[in-house]
């Protein structure tokens, strides 16, 4: 497009020329990634039984695929493509259906790499040499774990063609007429593609914009001709395939028609009001594309055009929402500590199920329900991206760090994302970050046992007993007598069962909220710690699934907070269910209440603070053993996870950051995002 470059680096430094020993080995280690993930998702279509594979691509070329028989090829809604598409696809249904399977998912694989490859060579000057010699594997390993793609890999569908076709169009083939005949391909395939031909207008590639509506024309004229009952059935009784692929108001729709459904909106006034926000939708989405075109950002005009297609189309299923994984190259924020929260949120949303970045909430359901589409619509219409004439689209606020106390391991690399920042993190960032890990969490924990709590009730039973023998030997197995001394205590019983329920996230929630807003320097340091012993309770969840003395059947305990519990059935009642009772060593009930103890007592300027944050893990120890949630030697286990992520900080960020009490942080100058201003200061 007018004044606007294909490259943003010249072509050898693509070629790996002058390029050093350490940023070799980085660039070789992200083709291994991709490498294994391409492998991966070979070896899980390896391993899924046929009926279960591929299933679009079966239900359209197989032996009794739609295409192979005679009649309409939208007989049964199966085929969710064009016309065109349809008539592309026929010669197809002669190969062996095996055959076809294999070419069709390593020709995926192959298209999912020139996308990348594509995609990377198109970022906008001026790019670091790292950055032009990184960004393709880069580009590639996220391309492979993004769902768009996992989806298209495992029904078989087409849809990484258009965005290839159109990526090829803007930055790979020379000549308006050649530019103008991907676009129109991929327009024929994907009609919404359509809106790609105003921006070449308005960016002054009119003949590439001609040929882009004449290529779509002919194209579909072509499969009027061969097929001209589907195509009256596609363009007028399904509305350019409204009615097909499903119901239309399904969750897997992900476009404002979807979403208007889903809010209860049907007949006329849907249809009007769903014209009406889809023009505007469009209309803002190409104006901001053609400023950033000439702005020199033409990849990411080419995303902000995409996802306004995502929006506008009548039905956008979720292996067609690769253009909003695009939009990541856009660059958000004065600030470099604000910098990463679009990429992340963008990368997160295309990778992850909506039901793992938001809570299990009905007043957020809408939210869920609409996330890709929501992001979509963000990105076409709302995210404020920097030129690149901004002043802070090279070099943004620099993010304050405080001196580095040099009492720690030197041989040991410090780790740049744990540096002793003394500014607050980008609360979205931070929320958004937590929710996903402790969905991750909760998944783990799950899964420990093989996905189910009765697939390890055998190991988990037999690990008590492991556990009980040992803590017979050291004479600490007070579980059974403590349990049933608090139940002859009704007010002691209620307490301790209250204590169990409440505050287990409660009062970490709370200390980190605090030390976000008081002090951030330790905010930091606290959260990392934290994290660090989560992760390895994690492990020791998945390496030894342990069930807790309330649920060994021959020990007689009592089960205070949830209830008598009947042996007889494998998941031990409703609660079992939902989340993994065998994940109770190490206790996090224990360790996260440790945690909160120490990094109060470390912070609190009072002693009577430092007194009260220490009766936490007191009370939490003593309410876990005896509801019969954990063994003695669980909170031991807990312990050992929080010093070993303590410890860990230390190792990879130093000690605590030695501030000056009564300094103020001084005002931050624009400097490159990667340099480390050496700060001595307050966190207020």
């Amino acid at each position: 497009m007018a004044n606007v470059e294909h490259s943003g680096r010249p072509a050898e430094v693509f070629g790996g020329q002058g390029i050093g020993a350490r940023l070799r080995a980085t660039r070789l280690a992200l083709w291994a990634v991709a490498t294994i993930l391409a492998v991966r998702q070979v070896a899980v279509l390896a391993t899924t039984p046929s009926s279960e594979r591929l299933t679009d691509l079966e239900t359209w070329v197989g032996p009794e695929g739609v295409l192979h028989v005679k009649g309409s090829i939208y007989d049964s809604t199966r085929f969710t493509g064009t016309p065109f598409g349809g008539l592309v696809l026929r010669p197809l249904t002669r190969a062996a259906e095996a055959a076809l399977g294999w070419g069709w998912t390593f020709g995926t694989l192959l298209l999912v790499a020139a996308l990348g490859l594509v995609a990377a060579r198109a970022l906008p000057k001026p790019v670091s040499r790292r950055t032009s010699l990184l960004a393709a594997p880069a580009a590639v390993s996220l391309l492979m774990l993004s769902l768009p793609v996992r989806d298209t890999l495992w029904l078989g569908q087409t849809s990484i063609i258009p965005v290839l076709l159109v990526l090829l169009g803007c930055f790979t083939v020379r000549g308006e007429r050649a530019s103008g005949l991907c676009m129109g391909l991929a327009a024929a395939l994907q009609p919404t593609v359509l809106l790609f031909a105003p921006l070449l207008w308005f960016t002054g590639r009119r003949r590439a914009a001609r040929t882009t509506a004449g290529t779509f024309a002919a194209c579909t004229a072509l499969a009027w001709a061969a097929l001209p009952h589907d195509s009256h059935t596609y363009w007028v009784h399904h509305m350019a395939g409204a009615g097909l692929g499903g119901a239309a108001d399904a969750l897997a729709n992900q476009s404002l028609h979807g979403a208007l459904l889903r809010a209860g909106l049907t007949g006329s006034l849907e249809v009007a009001l769903f014209l009406l926000l889809g023009a505007a939708v469009a209309t803002l989405a190409l104006r901001r594309a053609v400023r950033y075109a000439h702005d020199g950002q033409l990849l990411l005009a080419v995303a902000v055009t995409g996802c306004a297609a995502v929006a506008v189309s009548p039905t956008t299923w979720q292996h067609q929402l690769l253009w909003v994984l695009l939009a990541v190259v856009g660059r958000v924020g004065k600030r470099a500590s604000d910098r990463y929260v679009w990429p992340v949120a963008v990368v997160l949303v295309t990778m992850l199920p909506a039901q793992m970045m938001l809570p299990n909430m009905a007043v957020l359901y809408a939210l869920r329900d609409n996330l890709v589409l929501l992001a979509a619509l963000a990105a076409a219409t709302a995210v404020p991206f920097l030129s690149r004439t901004s002043p802070y689209y090279r070099t943004p606020i620099a993010t304050e760090c405080a001196a580095p106390v040099p009492a720690r391991f030197g041989r040991v690399p410090l780790l740049p994302f744990l540096r002793r920042v003394l500014t607050r993190p980008n609360l979205l960032l931070e929320l958004l970050l937590l929710r996903v890990v402790y969905a991750a969490y909760q998944q783990v924990r799950l899964a420990a046992t093989g996905g189910s709590n009765s697939a390890g009730r055998a190991a988990a039973e037999r690990h008590g007993h492991l556990v009980l023998d040992l803590e017979r030997f050291l004479h600490i197995d007070i579980e059974r007598a403590v349990n049933h001394a608090v139940v002859r205590i009704d007010w002691l019983r209620n307490f301790f069962d209250f204590y169990y329920e409440s505050f287990h996230f409660v009062v970490p929630l709370t200390v980190l909220g605090v030390l976000y807003w008081r002090r951030p320097v330790d905010y930091r340091w606290a959260r990392a710690s934290l994290g660090f012993a989560t992760f390895l309770a994690l492990i020791g969840f998945w390496l030894f699934p342990l069930a807790p003395p309330r649920l060994m059947p021959t020990l007689g305990m009592i089960d205070t907070v949830h209830g008598v519990q009947d042996f007889a059935k494998p998941d031990y009642g409703t609660l079992t269910a939902l989340t993994n009772q065998y994940a109770a060593m190490p206790s996090l009930h224990f360790g996260w209440a440790l945690w909160c103890g120490v990094v109060i007592a470390v912070i609190a300027p009072k002693w009577w603070m430092k007194a009260l944050g220490l009766l936490h893990p007191l009370f939490t120890v003593s309410a876990i053993v005896a509801t019969g949630n954990h063994w003695v030697l669980d909170a031991v286990g807990g312990a050992v996870v929080v010093s070993a992520g303590f410890g860990l900080s230390y190792l990879f960020q130093g000690p605590r950051a030695a501030v000056r009490a009564g300094s103020r942080i001084g005002t931050a100058k624009a400097a490159p995002a990667g340099s480390e201003g050496v700060v001595a200061a307050a966190d207020r």
